[in-house]
C-alpha cells in the first residue's frame, strides 16, 4: 500500500483510543481535545493500514469473511475519531481546528487512496465478487460484495500504476481545495454579516429578533446590531425588513459572499471543477457528472436532463406571474421597479392579502421545544412507536447541545438523539443530520445521531420562536434522523443514510408531511403565551397559500441545480475564464437566468457541491421529491398517521438502509414505480 505519513504514538490518556464507556458509545466530549482528535485520526489511519496489510498478506484464498467482512471491521479507531472531529469542524470550528483540518484533509485523501487503489486488495475483492453467487451468501452479503467492488472500480482500482499515481495526486488536491472552499465560505459569511447602527432600520423585526441582533453585535464586539447570514441566497430577514435600503444591503452581502478579497472562492471553484473533470476522464468518463450518475438511482445525465427540462418552462412562467403580482403591490409603496431584495418582502404582503397568512405573526405558535416534543417527537411515536427521553446526565460537544435516549415500542433502547439548534460563530450555515455512531449488527453498535439547525435563539429568558419554514426544516432533518435511528442492517457500509445521494433526501422529505398534518399540528401549534391553538381558519389559509411562491421556490432551486450540472459537465479542455461569467452563461443557456430570482446558491457559496457531497448531485432533492410526493399519496390513501403505515415504511425502507436496491425498497412500500404527477401537482407545474 502507498505510504501515508506515520503518526506519533497517541497519548495514553487519549479518550478516543477505546470505544466510549458512555451509553451507546456516546463520545465523552468533555474529555476530548482537538489534539486528541488529531492524534487518534493519525493513529487510526496507521492502524487501518496495518489491518488491510494483514488482509492482503494472507496466504489463504480470498473469501467473503477474510476479505470483505475484515474490511468492514477495519478502521474502527479512525472512524470513531473522524466522526467526532468532522462533526466538530461543522459545529464548533476554531482557528486551531481549521489548522488541523487543513493538515488532515490531504492525509485522509491519501489514506482512502491507499486502500482503494491497492492492486492486491482489489484482486482479493475481485475474486470474491466473481464467486459471490456460488458460495451461499445471503442477499445482504451479496450486495455488500457488489458495493465494495463498484466502490473500488469507480475509485480507480483498474488503473495502471501511472494512472493510480495521478489519481492520488488529483484526490489530494481536491481534498485540500474543498477544505479551503469550506473554510473560506465560513469566514466570508461571518465577515459579511451586516452591521446596523440605527435601530429604526430594523423596523419589521420582532423585539426578540432585534434583541438577538443586538446580542450578535455584542458577541462580535461591534456597536449597534448585527444581522448574520445563513447559507442560501435568500435571508429570512428580507421578508420582514421594511427599510428597502437595508434589504438591499443584506441581499448584496449574501450574493457577494466569498466572491473577492482574502476569501475569494471563485478561483477555488474553477480549480475544483477542472480537477474533477480530469479525474473523471482518467476513470473513463466524459465528465464528472457522468462519473457521479454511474452510481445513482437516476442512472444517467440524460435522465436528469429530461426531468429538469420538464420543469424549467413552467417554473419560469409561474415565477414571472408571481413577479407581476408582487410588482403591483410594490407600486403602492412607490417602488417603480421590483428588485430581487424586494421579492420576499412583497411575497409576504401578497400572502397576507390574498390568503390572510402573515408568516411573521405565526411565530408565537411555533415555539422550538413545543414543535420538537409535541410535534416532531409525537409524530415519530405515533408512526413508529419511538419515545424520546431527555438525558441531562449526558453532555454534548457544546452547551447548546441536548441529548435524548430513544426507545422503541417494546421499551428497548435503539439509539441516542442529539439536538443542536442554535446559530453561533464557528458553526457552518444550513441544517443537517450526521452520526457519531452508526448501527451495525456486525460491530454490535447502535446509532448516535445529531441534528443541526441555525435558528436564532430567543432573547434572554424568552422562548425561541420558529418560522413556518424553520418548522418544516426541523421535520425534514428529523426525517434523516429517523433513517439513521431505524437502521437494522448487519454491515456498517449500509447503515442508515448510506444510500445513493439522489435517494437520501427522500425519507426526510416524506417526514415534512407531518408538519401540517391535523393531529400533529394540533399538538404543537399553540400560542406561546396563551396556549391557544392555531385557529382553524389560519390553518386553512396556510394550506390555501401553499402554491403561492412555488414559482420562485422551484426556479431558484432549478437554477442552482443546473449551475451544479454546468460546472460538472466541463471537460479538462473547457476554458472557464471568469467564474461569474461562466455562471451567467450557464444560467442563460439553461433558460433559468432571471434577475429577480437568483439561484438558491451561487458558485462562491455553493457549499453542497464544492465542499460537500452533492457535486453533480444537487438535482437529487427534486429527484427524491418525485418519490416523496408519491409516497405522501400512499400515506393518504392508507389513512395517514397510522402505526400500521409507519411500520411498513420503517421495516421495508428506513430500516434497510443501503442493503437493498433503493428503488426496490420504494416499490416494496408503494407497490410500483414512482409516478411524477403528484410532484407536478404539488408544485403547481401542471396548469403552467
Amino acid at each position: 500500500m502507498s505510504a501515508v505519513p506515520a503518526s506519533a504514538a497517541p497519548s495514553a490518556d487519549n479518550p478516543l483510543l477505546e470505544p466510549s464507556r458512555l451509553p451507546l458509545q456516546l463520545p465523552p466530549f468533555a474529555e476530548i481535545t482537538l489534539e486528541h482528535c488529531r492524534e487518534a485520526m493519525l493513529a487510526g489511519m496507521a492502524e487501518q493500514r496495518a489491518e488491510v496489510a494483514a488482509i492482503v498478506g494472507s496466504s489463504e484464498p480470498p473469501t467473503f469473511d477474510d476479505t470483505v467482512v475484515a474490511l468492514e471491521r477495519s478502521g474502527r479507531l479512525y472512524r470513531r475519531a473522524g466522526a467526532v472531529f468532522h462533526n466538530l469542524a461543522s459545529s464548533v470550528a476554531t482557528d486551531r481546528l481549521r489548522e488541523i483540518e487543513r493538515e488532515l484533509a490531504p492525509l485522509e485523501s491519501a489514506h482512502a487512496d491507499a486502500l482503494r487503489l491497492d492492486p492486491a486488495l482489489f484482486a482479493r475483492i475481485d475474486a470474491v465478487h466473481a464467486q459471490r453467487h456460488a458460495v451461499g451468501l445471503d442477499a445482504e452479503a451479496v450486495r455488500l460484495v457488489e458495493r465494495y467492488h463498484l466502490d473500488f472500480v469507480l475509485a480507480g482500482a483498474r488503473l495502471d500504476e501511472a494512472g493510480r499515481a495521478r489519481l492520488t495526486e488529483l484526490n489530494r488536491e481536491l481534498s485540500e481545495l474543498s477544505t479551503t472552499f469550506g473554510q473560506n465560505l465560513q469566514l466570508a459569511t461571518e465577515a459579511a454579516a451586516v452591521v446596523v447602527t440605527d435601530a429604526a432600520e430594523l423596523d419589521g423585526l420582532s423585539p426578540e429578533e432585534v434583541a438577538a441582533a443586538a446580542r450578535a453585535a455584542t458577541d462580535r464586539g461591534v456597536d449597534g446590531f448585527l444581522i448574520p447570514l445563513l447559507l442560501p441566497t435568500g435571508q429570512p430577514v428580507l421578508a420582514k425588513l421594511r427599510d428597502r435600503e437595508l434589504r438591499r444591503r443584506v441581499f448584496e452581502a449574501s450574493v457577494g459572499r466569498a466572491s473577492g478579497g482574502a476569501h475569494d472562492n471563485g478561483p477555488v471553484a474553477v480549480r475544483i471543477a477542472r480537477v474533477r473533470a480530469e479525474r473523471a476522464r482518467l476513470l473513463g468518463f466524459d465528465t464528472h457528472a457522468d462519473l457521479v450518475l454511474a452510481d445513482q438511482t437516476a442512472g444517467s445525465t440524460e435522465a436528469v436532463d429530461a426531468m429538469l427540462a420538464r420543469m424549467v418552462g413552467p417554473s419560469l412562467a409561474n415565477a414571472q406571474a408571481e413577479a407581476a403580482a408582487l410588482g403591483e403591490v410594490a407600486a403602492r409603496d412607490g417602488v417603480a421597479e421590483l428588485a430581487p431584495w424586494d421579492w420576499a418582502f412583497y411575497s409576504e404582503r401578497v400572502r397576507a392579502e390574498r390568503y390572510s397568512v402573515d408568516s411573521t405573526a405565526l411565530r408565537p405558535w411555533f415555539e422550538l421545544d413545543r414543535v420538537l416534543v409535541d410535534g416532531v417527537f409525537a409524530a415519530a411515536e405515533r408512526l413508529y412507536g419511538y419515545r424520546f427521553t431527555p438525558r441531562p446526565d449526558l453532555a454534548g460537544y457544546h452547551p447548546d447541545v441536548r441529548v435524548w435516549e430513544v426507545t422503541d415500542a417494546d421499551g428497548q433502547t435503539i439509539g441516542l438523539y442529539l439536538g443542536d439548534f442554535y446559530a453561533r460563530e464557528g458553526k457552518r450555515g444550513g441544517a443537517w443530520m450526521s452520526s457519531f455512531v452508526t448501527q451495525s449488527r456486525l460491530l454490535d453498535t447502535r446509532p448516535v445521531v445529531v441534528n443541526n439547525l441555525n435558528v436564532t435563539r430567543g432573547a434572554d429568558g424568552q422562548p425561541t420562536l420558529l418560522t413556518l419554514d424553520e418548522v418544516n426544516t426541523l421535520f425534514h432533518e428529523f426525517g434523516h434522523t429517523l433513517h439513521g435511528l431505524s437502521s437494522a442492517v448487519t454491515y456498517p457500509r449500509f447503515a442508515g443514510t448510506s444510500v445513493p445521494r439522489d435517494f437520501v433526501e427522500f425519507p426526510s422529505q416524506v417526514n415534512e408531511m407531518w408538519a401540517l398534518w391535523p393531529e400533529v399540528l394540533a399538538g404543537y401549534a399553540r400560542h406561546v403565551e396563551t396556549g391557544e391553538p392555531l385557529p382553524a381558519s389560519v390553518v386553512e389559509a396556510i394550506e390555501a397559500a401553499q402554491l403561492w411562491g412555488e414559482g420562485f421556490a422551484t426556479l431558484e432551486y432549478l437554477a442552482a441545480t443546473l449551475l451544479d450540472q454546468a460546472w460538472h459537465r466541463i471537460t479538462p479542455e473547457t476554458e472557464v475564464g471568469d467564474p461569474q461569467e461562466f455562471e451567467r452563461a450557464a444560467l442563460e443557456a439553461a433558460g433559468v437566468a432571471y434577475d429577480l430570482v437568483p439561484p438558491r446558491y451561487r458558485t462562491t457559496y455553493f457549499q453542497h457541491v464544492f465542499a460537500g457531497g452533492y457535486a453533480a448531485g444537487y438535482y437529487s432533492y427534486i429527484w427524491s421529491e418525485v418519490l416523496d410526493a408519491d409516497t405522501v399519496e400512499w400515506f393518504k390513501e392508507n389513512g395517514g398517521l397510522r402505526r400500521e403505515n409507519g411500520d411498513v415504511f420503517r421495516s421495508r425502507l428506513l430500516s434497510v438502509g443501503g442493503s437493498v436496491d433503493p428503488l426496490e425498497a420504494f416499490r416494496a412500500v408503494r407497490g410500483r414505480d414512482a409516478d411524477p404527477m403528484p410532484l407536478l401537482r404539488r408544485r403547481g407545474l401542471l396548469s403552467a
